[in-house]
């Protein structure tokens, strides 16, 4: 019989345990999170990027994670991962000690880790709260963890949030994420094969990856299905039918982010909005203006074009180098073969300002559709005449197409009076051509030939330089500026005489708007990328608001229009005719073939298009313009864009008349003038010519003056040419007043056929 001595020692031993215990569990607890956290509990999850018909085009995010509910996920998942981790899910209180034990017995007799004991509700709490040590206060912590998560949460709360957290490998955390990463389904297409599969890859998803390790994979779905089985979750012909179907060897094909320098710029216009945690890991749902087969119908084309004219261009160098002996003294061609020719292309609704395709290049992150700020060449011209129609002209109003001269004092360019001809600009100019604070410019036309007298709409449609320079000197740049900007230009302009021709950078999506507001009846509207946007719970953040503006009068937006047509029907746009429905557009080709563009339109779309160097390299040939080189591929991929839309016409406003005139003249037309001089032209109602056609046609009309036969100087004179306007810079010439500022244009027009007539 043990003494009393011995009594009080085993007493005092197990109240100072108790004490022990009651001080560990204590701090213990102390150091445990709140659990009432789960209640509001957001894991990071992906933010979505949906197109216009609801594809998704891209994913942010730092963990690909998806929030289901337990209703989405399939059953066969469901029981296959409680099968296979934690048969006791649905009786035990939060650990299981018959899963402790036996995993401790089998991991003794093994000598290593071989089973884990936890349950899922442990799982979960280790995944949440706690970091991945394998310490014993760890272990104690997970299971108190546990127990006081079973307390709060229902079963069926516990599984859905395990499924949606837990890590598959592969960068997938959740099964939303790790369908299409393993298998290239959604979710819900999953078989009975999948689910084991995916519920075997939880214990060690490296170790059983099939992608690594295709025969652990095998065997790991195979012990997940006969677990199945035991569990009398499925039958042993359903196993066997499971068990015949092949694990994935290899990742199936899923598309990279599609429109990427769309998407790339709603990245950017979202986290300055709402931040990049909230992007990354906030589960947004963000619906855009794309649609994804306009998009790929432009990719497409303009990037099977713009290779193939790498291989014309890479021909012509290798030509040149070749023949580079019999070249021009001075004359070198570079060693260095020519870069990749970079594009861009951008498609805006005119009626609602929604971008609906957007390419910024070539295998970059630079996006030139919004970041490039380039030379427009003539493309920049609609401004000009839509302002010259706006001072009181009309397409009928005549110009003179023939030489012109302006010199520098310093200060501002002005109009060299009475050079109205080559030899008399030679003759003006020769006295101060050895002065270095003479400078003068003398604008030529892209084919260095001069029209004489012609009409607004002729001038427009064969893009005359000297005509933009005549007009913009007599309404002057600052309303030219004044209207582009109305118009929806952004970018700074100077208001230079040179204006009309592409002086001044802008960007293909300002220019593309500013298009589309002649096409929307003098509407600006905001073009913009995002429709909508919600949070992770399907609440709106935000919707789009039109901005929109009536800057010019519908009548000054159709007569623009209605010369715009005339470019692609008769100028320097006719490739476009091919679409066979009503379009107007402009082409451009900047300064030594720096840049080529077209931006055209039908009443419902406006598409910019746009090719160059990124060092502003020319693009060689002199033939290679915006009406021969963007036009055809601008065409191809409208053609794909708009075979199922409607064809129909630009509406005509209330104030517009129809007069039929004398193309030559523009004058009205009497029944002696020839049946192709004779135009139907558009006025705004008043401002019709009144007085009829004066010439005779039966006299033959006189040749243009060709540039090329009056660019002789005396002899010994070389004019300084050193300074253009607008800042533009060109070595002085050494026989004859170069044209210099050839903005444009283009391929030479068939002039058999006139080409200012319409229908």
């Amino acid at each position: 019989m043990p003494s009393r001595s011995s009594f009080y020692t085993r007493v005092c031993a197990l109240f100072f345990a108790i004490l022990c215990v009651s001080w560990l569990l204590r701090r213990l607890l102390m150091g445990l999170p709140d659990i009432r956290t789960l209640e509001d509990y957001a894991p990071s999850i992906s933010t979505q990027v949906f197109d216009v018909k609801g594809n998704v085009i891209a994913e942010f995010s730092i963990e690909r994670r998806a929030l289901l509910s337990l209703s989405q996920i399939p059953v066969d998942l469901q029981n296959a991962v409680v099968a296979v981790e934690d048969d006791q899910f649905f009786k035990h209180w939060g650990i299981s000690p018959q899963g402790i034990a036996r995993s401790a017995i089998i991991n003794s007799l093994r000598g290593r880790v071989v089973q884990g004991g936890s349950t899922i509700t442990q799982q979960l709490a280790k995944q949440i709260f706690l970091k991945p040590e394998r310490k014993l206060v760890r272990k104690i912590r997970e299971v108190l963890l546990a127990v006081q998560i079973e307390r709060n949460f229902s079963k069926t709360e516990i599984l859905q949030l395990y499924l949606n957290q837990i890590y598959f490998g592969e960068g997938a955390y959740g099964v939303q994420a790790a369908a299409p990463i393993y298998f290239g389904k959604e979710l819900s297409e999953l078989s009975l094969a999948d689910c084991a599969m995916l519920a075997g890859l939880i214990r060690a998803p490296r170790a059983n990856s099939p992608f690594a390790h295709p025969d652990r994979a095998l065997k790991r779905r195979n012990v997940v299905l006969q677990r199945m089985v035991e569990e009398r979750i499925i039958t042993l012909k359903e196993r066997d039918m499971a068990l015949l179907q092949p694990v994935p060897l290899g990742k199936p094909i899923i598309p990279a982010t599609q429109a990427p320098y769309f998407v790339e710029h709603v990245r950017k216009r979202l986290e300055r909005r709402y931040g990049t945690n909230a992007v990354w890991r906030g589960g947004l749902k963000v619906y855009t203006t794309l649609d994804l087969d306009m998009q790929k119908a432009a990719e497409e084309v303009m990037e099977a074009r713009l290779a193939e004219f790498d291989e014309k261009a890479f021909e012509e160098w290798e030509t040149k180098r070749s023949n580079e002996a019999s070249l021009p003294e001075g004359v070198e061609v570079s060693t260095i073969p020519p870069a990749k020719i970079q594009g861009a292309f951008v498609l805006i609704d005119v009626k609602t300002g929604e971008i609906k395709a957007m390419i910024g290049g070539r295998d970059s992150i630079f996006n030139r559709t919004v970041q490039a700020r380039r030379q427009p060449g003539s493309t920049f011209k609609v401004f000009v005449w839509a302002s010259a129609l706006a001072s009181g002209m009309t397409a009928a109003s005549l110009i003179e197409d023939n030489p012109i001269a302006y010199y520098s004092d310093g200060r501002d360019w002005r109009l060299l009076e009475g050079a109205t001809d080559q030899y008399a600009i030679n003759l003006a100019t020769a006295p101060f051509s050895q002065s270095a604070d003479f400078k003068i410019w003398v604008p030529s036309n892209f084919d260095a030939k001069y029209l004489g007298t012609i009409t607004l709409r002729k001038a427009l449609a064969l893009s005359r330089n000297v005509v933009s320079v005549r007009l913009i000197e007599r309404i002057g740049p600052p309303v030219v500026v004044d209207l582009a900007h109305r118009a929806g230009i952004r970018s700074e302009l100077d208001a230079v005489p040179s204006l009309g021709l592409g002086s001044s950078v802008v960007t293909p999506l300002e220019l593309a708007n500013a298009f589309g507001t002649f096409a929307n009846g003098g509407i600006y509207v905001l073009p913009y990328t995002i429709s909508k946007v919600e949070d992770n719970a399907g609440r709106r953040l935000e919707s789009h608001v039109p901005v929109e503006k009536e800057v010019m009068t519908p009548e000054l937006a159709y007569l623009t229009t209605n010369l715009l047509k005339a470019v692609v029907n008769f100028g320097t746009g006719t490739y476009a005719r091919r679409l066979k429905r009503p379009l107007a557009g402009k082409t451009g080709t900047s300064n030594d073939n720096r840049d080529l563009w077209f931006i055209g339109y039908t009443p419902d779309l406006v598409a910019a298009a746009w090719m160059g160097y990124d060092d502003f390299t020319s693009l060689g040939r002199k033939d290679w313009t915006g009406g021969s080189t963007v036009v055809p591929w601008w065409t191809e991929i409208m053609d794909n864009i708009l075979k199922d839309q409607p064809k129909h016409d630009f509406a005509v406003p209330s104030g517009i008349v129809f007069t039929k005139i004398d193309s030559g003249s523009g004058r009205l037309a009497l029944p002696t003038c020839p049946r192709n001089k004779i135009l139907l032209e558009a006025f705004e109602a008043g401002s019709e010519p009144k007085e009829f056609c004066q010439i005779d046609h039966a006299q033959p009309e006189a040749a243009p003056a060709d540039a090329s036969d009056l660019l002789v100087l005396p002899p010994g004179v070389q004019p300084s040419v050193s300074a253009l306007p607008g800042g533009f810079h060109a070595p002085a010439q050494t026989q004859g007043v170069d044209p210099l500022l050839n903005f444009e244009d283009e391929q030479k027009v068939d002039e058999s056929e006139d080409p200012i007539l319409l229908e």
